[in-house]
This record gives C-alpha cells, structure tokens and sequence, in this order.
C-alpha cells in the first residue's frame, strides 16, 4: 500500500510580498488626504442628480472589487502590482467615509472618523513592519519563492542580478537534506538555469527610477552640515509648537478662567462637543507639549554635538506623535492633524536620512 504524509497546510509568504504591502500602504493614505483636500477645497460637491449622491465609497468598493478579482484570474506576477495600488486606493476611498457608518445621521464630520481611519493606516503600516522582516530559512518556503521568481525566465524578464540570487537560493534547498525529494527539484530547476537563460538588460520601474534620482539629488544637494542644519530647524519649530500646548495645559490647571475661556473658544470652534473631550483635549495638550520637550532636548543635544543622544530623542518623540498624539489631534481638528502629521513624516525622513550618514 502507499504511504500518504499529511498536506502542509503552514502559510508562506509571497516574494515580494513587503514592496506589495508598501505600495498598498502609500496609495492609502494618498487617497485618503487627496480625497480630504479636495473635498474642502471644491465645498463637498455632490455627484448624482437631485435626490441622489453617488459617494466615493462605492468607487472604493470597485477598486476593492476589482483588486480581488485580477489576482484570481491571472497569474502574471505585474497583476500583484496593480492589484496592491488598486486595493491601497479602494480602501482609502472606503475608509474615509467611516463616519457615515458609525452614526445614526450619517455623520461624514464626526470627529471619532479621522482616530479610526490614522488607527487603520497604523495597524497596516504594523503588518507592513513585520512582513518586512527577513523570513526564517525554511527549504519549502524558499522553494515557494522560488517557484515565483521563476515566472521572470517564461517572460523573458530576468536580469542578472535576479538569476544570481535564484540560483543561490536553490542551491541552498539542493544542500539541505530535510526534504530530500525538494532538494531533487531543486538540483533540477538550478541545472535548467545552468544550462542557459535568456537575460534581459535591467529595467527599473518608474518609482525605482524616481527614488534613484531623488537619493542622487540628495546625496549631491544635501551635505551633512546642510542637513544638520535643516535637522536643527525642524526640531526647534515642531518643538515650540509642541511645548506651548505643554504651557497651554499648565495655564489651564493653575487658573479657572484660563480654562473656562480656553473651553469656551474651543466649544464655539466646533472642536468640543462632549464633557468627556474636555478631559481628552487637556491629555492631548500634555502629550504633545512632552513630545515638543523632547524635540527640544534633542535640539539642544545636537547643537551640543552629541549626535547619537540627540537622534534618539528625536526619534522617540516623532514615533510617540506619529502613533499616539496623533489620533488625539485627528480628533478634535481633521484637516489641520493631516498638515501637521506630513510634516512630521518629512521630518523623520530628515533625521532617517541624518542618521544614515551620520552615525552609521
């Protein structure tokens, strides 16, 4: 009789899989802040007749629709491109309209819509973070891999550098002895690659060729006392505008009047609607006041000349305003929160850029 082993049913992850997820994770949250501006910009237009509205939910669930459906019908690896920048835009289209669906009036302005929408973007931008990671060495996995990559030699698509890291890979499922009917497949397919393929010059995609001019520029441009400098400033402005909310909260703790007309303003504004977002703004004001003493600290460490110090404050106090303050700011001003988290991302690009040539 035959001897069956059990399927392995254990998930794998794709080739490619972090540079897909990243692409979904940009057209996200393109789509969302283009969507917002707008909106605001153009006065909330209506599409559709008089008694109807045609919401950019429904061209989200297309692109959403469209996006499941090409990677089950084609089997071309460039599909996975399109359907992660279609799948990135649907979902930015759909999400931002959360509001209407978590109120009885349907409520686009709710305030709560704009936490929830930057929660999803984090929890994404979390799963992109660990896809990201190299994956632990496992022979049937790399032979998954492989498998994929393999689909550049029946396009005439492979270059160099992708034949040389292929084979590699299979030679390492070819030494490995756990798998013994792998490691055959393995020695099959490198002996087929040996033979002779067809190698085609290589190609950059347009966001390769973007990024490469953009790091030529900068490299060429920006020296490390330039960006020292540049560094030095944004922390200084982001800093103060931080720390005054810290003096802000202060004032509103020692003083009653201070408070009752800080509240005052903001009910008016439209910013407080609640007894309970009193209690949030004034947490929101401590947080980001201890985020701009942070960004000041590190000011002071830099200009000081203690570089490494001075990197770590600053980047402690960005990922504390990116991932906590930032969805209590979302809450009580939308529009503003989307201008100032862009800054804070050009800014962390700033000291990323900084501490890669700096300290590394």
């Amino acid at each position: 009789m035959k001897s069956y082993t059990a399927k392995i049913r254990s998930l794998v992850k794709r080739e490619g899989a972090a540079r897909y997820l990243r692409l979904t994770l940009v057209c996200f949250a393109v789509s969302v802040i283009v969507t917002r501006i707008f909106l605001q910009a153009t006065g909330f237009p209506q599409i559709g007749a008089t008694d109807t509205h045609i919401a950019h939910v429904l061209f989200g669930g297309l692109m959403l629709f469209i996006a499941s459906l090409i990677p089950l019908i084609f089997a071309n690896r460039w599909v996975y491109t399109l359907a992660s920048i279609l799948s990135g835009a649907g979902v930015g289209l759909f999400i931002d309209e959360v509001g209407k669906f978590i109120t009885v009036n349907n409520d686009y302005f709710i305030p709560s819509a704009m936490p929830i929408i930057y929660a999803f973007f984090l929890l994404t931008l979390l799963i992109y973070l660990q896809v990201k990671r190299p994956p632990p060495e496992d022979p049937r996995a790399d032979l998954y891999r492989g498998l994929d990559s393999l689909q550049e030699v029946l396009d005439y698509d492979m270059d160099a550098r992708e034949l040389s890291l292929l084979k590699k890979r299979l030679e390492r499922i070819s030494n490995q002895n756990k798998y013994p009917a792998l490691s055959d497949l393995a020695k099959s397919l490198l002996a087929y690659l040996k033979s002779g393929v067809q190698i085609s010059p290589e190609h950059p995609g347009l966001l390769e060729r973007i990024i490469s001019k953009l790091t030529e520029i900068e490299s060429r441009i920006f020296s490390k006392k330039l960006l020292k400098i540049i560094l030095l400033f944004g922390l200084c402005v982001f800093g103060l505008y931080s720390f005054l909310d810290l003096v802000t909260a202060f004032l509103a703790f020692l003083s009653p009047s201070y408070l009752f007309g800080l509240v005052t303003a903001l009910i008016s504004q439209g910013h407080i609607v609640s007894d309970s977002a009193v209690s949030w703004f004034l947490i929101r004001l401590l947080l980001q006041g201890l985020v701009g003493l942070l960004l000041l600290l590190s000011a002071v460490f830099l200009a000081r000349g203690f570089e490494r110090r001075a990197v770590n404050f600053a980047y402690f106090g960005i990922l504390i305003s990116l991932t906590t303050v930032n969805l209590l700011v979302f809450y009580f001003d939308q529009f503003k929160a989307i201008y100032g988290t862009l800054g804070q991302l050009i800014l962390l690009l700033v000291l990323v850029t900084y501490r890669r040539r700096s300290l590394s």
